[in-house]
């Protein structure tokens, strides 16, 4: 039976958050976002002398008639943003737990709905193999984002995804004007930190969320098992093997599982990247308070 999240109750209880990008990205004409270059708002910022060959009209008449000096009055900018998410559709993501996959494609959602909320743009870049897929094309506006969510629900997870061919040959990806999310359980043979890199490099905002499923986080598996990988075709594969789970071994997976999120966390604090983990049976509007919050994407 297929899970969704997304329902009018979802959605609603996001309309009290908005998306916090940095200050100094560039983005377009028209959004919400306050940056430090200024603009032609309503909202004043600053002062500053009059230079030769600036807008008379500019000029502030009363404070010229206390100093009988021109200065000009500066008002703030407000810049459109573009929000990418690349989302990962591998097997991996939905076989071992069908919630998995739903929680990340409404995880997706949420963040698009507060990018259109925000004035933004939004793509959603279906990675499968090395393709980042975008079926839907560039979302601005809530009425176009919610004729959308009826086709994300259709997102299917199966094979592989690579991520980092996938981010660094989209085509469309621009520099220094917006954030760039992606969600994965980064469980990616391939190194997907050039994809990081190649985001950073065109000076966009980077947020990685990684969602594994309770069982994933927590296995409470014992006695003989046969473990599939949930990416290959092959059965007989060599990445699949029959064990006898011992306390032992789930005590060194955790330990694994521990450090491989803390090379997570480390390589993205290196770069400058935000990242999260979550498991899917935590409330996404909780992680959205808390961990977003936490990590300065929310606002």
């Amino acid at each position: 039976m297929k899970v969704s999240y997304l329902n009018d109750n979802f959605f609603s209880r996001l309309e009290t958050l908005a998306l916090n990008l940095r200050a100094d990205l560039a983005g377009y004409f028209g959004g919400k976002h306050l940056v430090k270059t200024y603009g032609q708002t309503v909202e004043f910022a600053d002062y500053r002398e009059y230079q030769l060959g600036d807008d008379i009209r500019r000029i502030d008449w009363n404070l010229y008639g206390r100093l009988e000096k021109y200065y000009l009055k500066l008002f703030t900018d407000e810049r459109q943003m573009q929000v990418q998410i690349f989302l990962d559709c591998s097997a991996s993501m939905e076989k071992a737990d069908p919630t998995k996959a739903a929680y990340a494609v409404a995880f997706a959602a949420a963040l698009g709905f507060l990018a259109v909320h925000n004035m933004d743009k939004v793509t959603f870049k279906q990675i499968k193999g090395d393709r980042a897929e975008d079926p839907l094309g560039t979302i601005v506006g809530k009425n176009t984002f919610f004729r959308a969510v009826n086709q994300l629900e259709n997102i299917t997870f199966d094979d592989e995804a690579h991520i980092s061919t996938a981010v660094t040959s989209c085509p469309d990806t621009s520099t220094n004007n917006g954030l760039s999310v992606i969600i994965s359980d980064f469980f990616d043979e391939r190194d997907w930190k050039k994809a990081v890199d190649y985001l950073v490099f065109k000076k966009r905002q980077v947020l990685l969320v990684q969602i594994l499923s309770p069982d994933e986080a927590d296995p409470s598996y014992s006695g003989r098992v046969n473990l599939i990988d949930a990416e290959s075709l092959d059965l007989l594969d060599e990445k699949n093997m029959k064990l006898r789970i011992t306390r032992s071994m789930q005590s060194a997976y955790q330990d694994a599982l521990n450090d491989f999120i803390g090379s997570l966390k480390e390589f993205c604090a290196s770069r400058g990247a935000d990242f999260i983990s979550v498991t899917s049976d935590k409330p996404i509007e909780k992680v959205i308070f808390e961990q977003l919050l936490k990590v300065g994407i929310m606002a």
